[in-house]
């Protein structure tokens, strides 16, 4: 199964992209499921290296790396990057600038897309 999951919110304010991170985290730990996040808007600050949360806090950079480590892809949408000054050399590792054409190859391959 093909998974594809796009992120439209903040990394913190809201619990929308915790959210879904959390499901995509679960979701990279199920046998046969294959998952792709694509960060959208304000969703692309969640790929920035280097956050720091308070202690106790979750950190969406960590949520990330689970998806990273269980080879899920996150893709960074390029525009969105550009609009809030991000750099690729920002980008957390394991996750990659990407485009609109990317994403909809993405969506097109899913068997399933979930929108947060």
């Amino acid at each position: 199964m093909k998974l594809l999951i796009t992120l439209n919110d903040a990394p913190y304010g809201s619990e929308r992209s915790y959210n879904g991170l959390r499901l995509a985290g679960s979701l990279a730990k199920q046998e046969g499921v294959e998952v792709k996040v694509f960060l959208a808007g304000d969703a692309a600050v969640c790929a920035k290296s280097g956050q720091k949360v308070p202690q106790g806090f979750y950190s969406v950079q960590n949520m990330l790396a689970v998806v990273t480590r269980r080879g899920g892809k996150v893709g960074v949408c390029g525009t969105c990057m550009d609009a809030r000054g991000m750099t690729e050399t920002e980008l957390a590792e394991g996750t990659h600038r990407s485009s609109l054409d990317e994403w909809t190859a993405w969506t097109i391959e899913a068997d399933k897309t979930l929108v947060f």
